[in-house]
């Protein structure tokens, strides 16, 4: 059986936050086994924590944000980090952070990744944890659809569609590992319609975005810095940030998820359908 596993040695991040707009730093730490993945805010009076799980999450607009009712931690912007661990196998670890929100780098989790990996993963002795299904599980929320099916790995299909240009339907299919991840996924950048970045700004959110971290959807094409990763960045991006919203389930995932259209609120919304299915298996 797979061991559980952790990071070696130490990966710092640093750069600016998309939403609060501050300077963050955040350092992702070696932790026992059985430890799971645990956020503390080091800026707060005696450094609390809280644990990166679906019972936890207290919002999911624009972004996942995790809260603990009894220490008081929050910590907004999770995904890209999460998949990032989830998809390195690492089942322990401790984030620490000095605010309430990550570095967004350049809007992908290339940063969180490379660094994980280039610090690199130290197996432990207790064996890994995965969530598998027992049944499938499916459900609609407005024009949203997802499925979720029985497999022996990871694996996502996923369609968006923005209506706001031809380019913004997109698919992608993947089998998720630690290689097709880094290869297919980790680059692709997060993203935002041109109409409704008024409305996010008059939020108060995306006081730290820019061509140097998002793509714009706007007249029908796709602006970005530099020219698009992919030619299906914005799907690709919408998977990664699937890969880590499942995490929240406190294991690794095995199952084969359809999507169409999803975001945050509805994939959160299935991992705690997931933790559900589990419990009443216990029973």
């Amino acid at each position: 059986m797979p061991k559980q596993n952790t990071v070696k040695s130490a990966v710092q991040v640093n750069g600016i936050a998309l939403h609060t707009g501050v300077r963050a730093s955040l350092r992702i730490l070696p932790a026992a086994e059985n430890t799971g993945i645990v956020f503390r805010r080091v800026d707060m009076p005696g450094s609390p924590e809280v644990k990166a799980l679906a019972g936890n999450v207290i919002d999911v607009r624009r972004a996942t944000t995790i809260a603990s009712r009894t220490t008081g931690a929050f910590v907004l912007t999770v995904e890209h980090i999460m998949a990032s661990l989830h998809a390195a196998c690492v089942d322990n670890a401790y984030i620490e952070m000095d605010g309430p929100e990550p570095p967004i780098a350049d809007g992908s989790a290339k940063s969180f990744f490379q660094g994980i990996m280039n610090a690199g993963i130290e197996e432990q002795d207790a064996e890994a944890e995965y969530w598998t299904a027992s049944a499938p599980i499916v459900f609609e929320d407005r024009n949203t659809m997802i499925a979720l099916l029985p497999a022996d790995d990871l694996q996502i299909s996923f369609t968006t569609e923005y209506n706001y240009s031809k380019l913004d339907t997109q698919f992608f299919h993947c089998n998720i590992t630690t290689e097709t991840f880094g290869k297919e996924l980790s680059l692709a950048r997060t993203f935002c319609p041109y109409n409704e970045l008024a409305q996010v700004i008059a939020a108060g959110l995306a006081k730290g975005g820019s061509l140097d971290n998002a793509i714009i959807l706007h007249d029908g094409a796709l602006i970005s810095k530099d020219g698009l990763r992919y030619p299906n960045e914005l799907v690709r991006h919408k998977m990664m940030d699937m890969v880590g919203d499942l995490f929240l389930v406190g294991k690794r995932v095995k199952a084969h998820i359809m999507s169409i259209k999803s975001g945050h609120p509805t994939h959160v919304k299935l991992a705690q359908m997931m933790l559900e299915q589990e419990t009443k298996n216990k029973q």
